[in-house]
């Protein structure tokens, strides 16, 4: 099932700027996953490339980042107004 928002897009609600985040935080992830696998498939089939280790320590610490800020910034729980 695809990930979907449900209502009107509006970029002043903080639930909608934190799904976003979400969004392209996932994105980020499959990214990842598919060019490093990709590369690394071609390193054992080919000839062996000696920074690769390098390139993907790297963007796993910017993956691990952009996780991070998206912790960082969800937004709070109305503990005042709980829904009922």
């Amino acid at each position: 099932m695809p990930i979907r928002w449900y209502g009107p897009a509006d970029p002043t609600d903080p639930t909608y700027r934190h799904f976003n985040r979400v969004v392209n935080l996932t994105l980020h992830g499959m990214v990842f996953a598919a060019v490093n696998s990709g590369l690394w498939f071609l390193q054992e089939m080919r000839h062996p490339w000696s920074h690769l280790n390098v390139l993907t320590g790297l963007w796993l610490v910017g993956l691990a980042v952009h996780l991070t800020l998206v912790l960082k910034l969800r937004p709070q729980l109305d503990t005042d107004n709980p829904a009922t």
